[in-house]
């Protein structure tokens, strides 16, 4: 069982309103975000899974129950709702691992009123974090440039253990080979992966003694972190004997430098392990990198093998959150769903009304040029031209012209029916290799650093003018 109170207590509060004043309309909610992170051009979409696994499960226990009432806010008969409380509402979503954009639908849920706003809190915790910190792996990871395995470290500086098993999670989705995290390996079969600490070494007489009673209990894994006294020095000298030694035993080793100048300090060090006929030997670098440190390094062409990323990763580096939000996009009246829009002065504020739809256009080689929100009962026909409309400045469009793309694959599919999947939980491992393949279909300048391209998000005529037609209402201008 989930707790259900991993919620926001306003939601609870609005929850018992709604049921004291019977009024539980069918609704229909949106997941989107309004702009990247980290100033880049596009996100990595994580979460879904654990979305939906909770979802199935969520329920109030007797212990839960209790300490609402203890509260002395909510009446019994709402209580006694709660007690036997199931989600039984539909979930429509992109794929988890999709590369995704600021204002498109990447979750619908379509249930009633009460079961949506409990689960809001609940979905963008779970979606906001992870997103993020797969797109920080996948920044990451791409600014490798496939020169060396970004290794997850550090999990201890995620926020609790829940924090610490989703960020593992999510950067492994991201790109990362190995966590540090042994529970989050059991729980999610990632590769384990830990060297050692200073303390291990400094617990020893020597560095030398240390490197070989290391060498000698994991002769396969024989990482030596090299900078406790004098890396260059005594450091990178007992690491290179006891490379011999196990090289004489047919084994390998690998060295770690956790601080100091990280463009000279490897050089330096691969020629030193080369000249002693340990061309086989590893460097791995940690010590608090960041993307803009690995994309540094590669690009000055730093022999490092494997990238071993900390804070910067699971904490999502300079970005605390993603600005994920959960609005209203339709309500039942009358049998019928009818569209809402939330306006606002801020163009970029203003929600798309409706029940909706996304496509994503390719061309002949499989690349995408772009997407297209539309209504849910609009249908993309390669034979013809679509029209794009720019989501905030209604005048501006293009056209997608019949020849310029070969075609385009709606996004948001069914995930969840009357509360249950519909379709068996995918494998981490599976979502890592579909979010690899959904970011290679996207040109490198969407992908840079420093000023991304922007890719095109756009909104059809049908839905362009239905939502030109709502704010003119909600004005008094129509």
């Amino acid at each position: 069982m989930t707790s259900a109170l991993i919620t926001d207590f306003y939601e609870l509060t609005m929850m018992q309103g709604y049921f004291l004043k019977k009024h539980n309309p069918k609704v229909v909610f949106d997941v989107f975000y309004r702009t990247n992170p980290f100033s880049g051009g596009y996100t990595v979409f994580t979460g879904l899974e654990e979305v939906i696994d909770k979802l199935e499960n969520f329920a109030f226990s007797e212990d839960d129950i209790r300490y609402l009432r203890s509260l002395n806010t909510f009446d019994e008969s709402f209580l006694k709702y709660l007690s036997s409380y199931r989600f039984s509402g539909n979930i429509y979503a992109f794929d988890e691992g999709t590369t995704a954009f600021p204002g498109e639908p990447l979750v619908r849920v379509e249930s009633s009123l009460m079961d949506a706003q409990l689960i809001e809190s609940f979905i963008l915790n779970t979606l906001n974090f992870q997103t993020l910190i797969a797109t920080k792996a996948m920044r990451m990871t791409y600014a490798t440039r496939g020169k060396g395995a970004i290794m997850e470290f550090g999990l201890r500086r995620a926020q609790g253990e829940n924090g610490a098993h989703a960020a593992s999670r999510a950067s492994f989705i991201g790109g990362t080979k190995v966590t540090s995290n042994t529970y989050a390996g059991k729980k999610y079969g990632i590769p384990v992966s830990g060297t050692m600490a200073h303390s291990w070494i400094m617990s020893f007489d020597s560095e030398e003694e240390a490197f070989r009673e290391f060498a000698a209990i994991y002769p396969d894994n024989a990482v030596l972190l090299i900078d406790t006294y004098d890396t260059l020095g005594s450091g990178i000298e007992a690491a290179i004997k006891i490379g011999l030694e196990q090289k004489a035993k047919g084994k390998k080793i690998g060295v770690r430098i956790d601080s100091g100048d990280l463009s000279y300090l490897p050089r330096v060090i691969r020629d030193r392990l080369d000249k002693a006929g340990l061309e086989d030997a590893t460097i791995c670098i940690s010590n608090d990198l960041t993307e803009e440190i690995i994309s540094t390094l590669v690009n000055d062409g730093v022999p490092i093998d494997s990238w071993g990323i900390g804070t910067h990763l699971v904490t999502g580096g300079s970005q605390a959150s993603l600005n994920g939000v959960y609005k209203l996009a339709a309500k039942e009246e009358n049998g019928e769903f009818v569209p809402t829009l939330k306006l606002s002065n801020s163009s970029e504020k203003t929600t798309n009304p409706g029940i909706k739809q996304v496509y994503r256009f390719f061309d002949e080689h499989d690349n995408a040029l772009a997407d297209l929100i539309t209504l849910d009962d609009e249908t993309v026909d390669e034979s013809v031209n679509h029209t794009f409309f720019h989501p905030f400045s209604l005048g501006d469009f293009f056209v997608m012209k019949k020849g310029a793309y070969k075609y385009a694959k709606p996004l948001l599919s069914l995930k969840m029916k009357d509360g249950k999947r519909v379709s068996p939980a995918r494998e981490l491992r599976e979502i890592q290799s579909f979010a690899a393949d959904s970011f290679a279909h996207f040109h490198k300048s969407y992908k840079r650093q420093i000023n991304p391209h922007i890719y095109k998000v756009s909104l059809s005529r049908k839905l362009k003018d239905l939502k030109l037609d709502l704010m003119l209402k909600a004005r008094g201008e129509n």
